[in-house]
């Protein structure tokens, strides 16, 4: 019952910022005329509202809160799964190498002036070098059917951290204008989000948020160890690549278009995690509600605290989620003492 109530929460907060962010910005717009826009838009009825209107709800808000939501719920639910795969509560996507192999990948898409050409070269850039970076950490990592989870995360780390010097040496020699591109996506920004980024990403990142959701009673069976697994009839080899792959394609399309927002995937499964408990039958599907809602929260914010300027969304998530990090350091150091 608990739990049902839970959810019924969650959704009733993702509904409340879902219209705050809808109607709130430099723009203030009354309910009844957005919601008359949006519908007249979506089934091709002629509106009442002023063009400007129009254009600022359909084509600027909309497809950013569409986005925001698609994100959120891919790096939490990205980030419950990387934890359980781990059996570490403070592991995330990026020790993968997935965040160092995104910038690479946009970083070049910048300096090759790709990106000018078309505005879709970098988010395709940022998914193949996350991708790339992914498989390959993976596979140096296995052994004979296995992967260490050791193995793996220090072999993640030490990619990242060449990815991070690749990154550094590529921008010591771009202009300025160029730079400023990159360092814009790097800071997490969904100012300039269009509907062509929606149409990008929301199949794959669907559809990889249901792979996991309906997996979720097999991430419990591999979360008891391999012996059980194996003692169940599941290989714990197939089973982590598969969800180390679901996991990176997921995240991937959504930082691609999003560029560093952090902590998303780390502080939404611990809030979870500590109301419903470790199973992932309930805990998968409430980390995509309250990351969508965590992240609206975290826009709404970005855009109204110095309205009509902006701040990105990626610092609002770093000064929320950073604090609440080193909690989780502090408690557990004050677990390990007792």
């Amino acid at each position: 019952m608990k739990k049902k109530y839970v959810f019924m929460a969650l959704a009733a907060v993702l509904a409340v910022l879902f219209l705050l962010a809808l109607v709130i910005g430099s723009v203030s717009m009354p309910l009844y005329e957005t919601a008359e826009i949006i519908l007249s838009q979506l089934f091709g009825r002629a509106s009442q509202a002023s063009e400007a209107h129009i254009n600022i709800i359909y084509n600027i808000r909309f497809p950013r809160v569409v986005l925001t939501m698609l994100t959120g719920m891919a790096l939490s639910v990205s980030g419950a799964v990387i934890q359980g795969v781990y059996q570490n509560p403070m592991a995330d996507t990026g020790v993968l190498g997935i965040s160092g192999g995104a910038s690479l990948g946009a970083i070049l898409a910048v300096a090759t002036v790709l990106s000018g050409i078309s505005f879709l070269a970098l988010p395709l850039m940022a998914v193949a070098g996350a991708l790339i970076t992914a498989f390959g950490v993976f596979l140096f990592s296995s052994r004979r059917g296995r992967v260490p989870i050791l193995t793996l995360v220090l072999a993640g780390m030490a990619v990242s951290a060449f990815l991070r010097a690749m990154v550094s040496l590529i921008l010591s020699y771009m202009e300025e204008g160029q730079m400023r591109e990159y360092l814009y996506w790097s800071m997490g920004s969904l100012s300039s989000t269009r509907w062509e980024h929606v149409r990008l990403v929301w199949i794959p990142i669907l559809l990889g948020v249901f792979y996991l959701l309906w997996h979720s009673r097999e991430l419990n069976i591999l979360m008891m160890g391999e012996e059980e697994a194996l003692a169940v009839g599941l290989n714990p080899y197939q089973s982590r690549k598969r969800f180390l792959f679901v996991t990176s394609l997921v995240t991937a399309m959504a930082v691609c278009v999003s560029g560093g927002i952090q902590f998303v995937g780390l502080v939404v499964p611990h809030i979870i995690r500590l109301i419903l408990g470790a199973d992932n039958r309930c805990l998968l599907p409430a980390c995509a509600l309250c990351g969508a809602a965590f992240l609206l929260f975290c826009d709404l914010l970005a855009r109204t605290l110095i309205a009509p300027a902006e701040i990105a969304v990626g610092i609002i998530s770093a000064v929320i989620g950073a604090p609440y990090f080193l909690y989780l350091i502090q408690r557990d150091r004050k677990g390990q003492m007792r």
